[in-house]
């Protein structure tokens, strides 16, 4: 288990506030990237997200707080994924976040492409009780298979709604037939990005959201939840999406009125065209993390 020294780490933060013995929060690389189906380079979002925390802010003006800090945070070496398949990808995620989580660490996973999340998502499912799962997407994610793969990054809720159906689903707008079936057959709550933005769910609709989460909360944010607007750098962009202060808020709702346990933050795809997309990723990591840590 090799630690990231400043140069490279998350906020690049000294080596006494970012060792593994210092911190109570461990951040894991995995550069999935295996079945991406339109725009790629998702195996990049980790290196790039940690490279532009560099020029996030410490101090959260919310919290009053410079959470790493506090709490410390240690980056670990990105997991090698290159030569894995899906599966054995998963399995070495899922492994790697087991021994963290056994460890009392709270666990972040950066992504790589959505697929990966089944692993980080079924290793909180094991060892907390009543999880239930925020998933912020453009995509329900809720198909079978898609282009002859059960693991494709169209599928990973499918995968999840096979050992916990108590999923959660905020910012949808691109779905298939069968995903609005299988969605309905399973009691899955969505959020449509539209419903909301025409003020079905009224003002408070971020309290709604909550209200149908349990106490113990993992999430898991695909970057394509955003408006393509200023969230362009992503393999699956869809038009009509969330914006950043109404998100937050309701990040910051779930951190107070519920014990977020572990996130994921997967589909960046940088490109050179919009370097500002890799901040707005490392700025929703360190957010989320302050949200997380509200009551802690």
């Amino acid at each position: 288990m090799k630690e990231l020294g400043v140069r490279k780490n998350f906020l690049a933060i000294e080596k006494e506030f970012s060792t593994y013995g210092n911190s109570e929060i461990v951040i894991i690389s995995a550069p999935l990237e295996k079945t991406v189906s339109y725009g790629k380079g998702t195996a990049k979002g980790p290196a790039e997200i940690l490279s532009a925390s560099h020029f996030v802010e410490f101090y959260d003006e919310e919290q009053n707080l410079e959470l790493c800090f506090e709490k410390g945070i240690c980056t670990l070496e990105p997991l090698n994924l290159q030569k894995l398949s899906v599966e054995k990808s998963l399995e070495k995620i899922y492994k790697e976040v087991v021994k963290h989580i056994d460890a009392g660490k709270f666990v972040v996973t950066l992504g790589g492409e959505h697929s990966l999340s089944t692993a980080p998502i079924f290793a909180h499912n094991e060892r907390f009780p009543d999880l239930s799962i925020l998933q912020i997407d453009a995509h329900s994610d809720l198909r079978q298979d898609y282009e002859g793969s059960k693991y494709s990054h169209a599928s990973i809720m499918a995968r999840v709604a096979e050992f916990n159906t108590k999923i959660v689903q905020v910012g949808i707008r691109a779905q298939c037939k069968d995903e609005a079936d299988f969605r309905k057959q399973k009691k899955i709550k969505t959020f449509y990005a539209r419903e909301i933005k025409l003020g079905m769910y009224g003002e408070n609709w971020q309290e709604m959201v909550a209200k149908n989460l349990t106490e113990n909360v993992y999430i898991t944010f695909d970057v394509d939840g955003f408006d393509p607007s200023f969230m362009p750098a992503t393999g699956t962009p869809e038009p009509g999406g969330l914006f950043w202060d109404e998100t937050m808020n309701l990040l910051k709702i779930i951190g107070l009125e519920k014990n977020i346990v572990g996130f994921d933050v997967v589909e960046l795809a940088p490109n050179k065209f919009s370097t500002a997309s890799n901040f707005v990723t490392a700025k929703l990591v360190y957010k989320m993390l302050n949200y997380a840590f509200a009551k802690r």
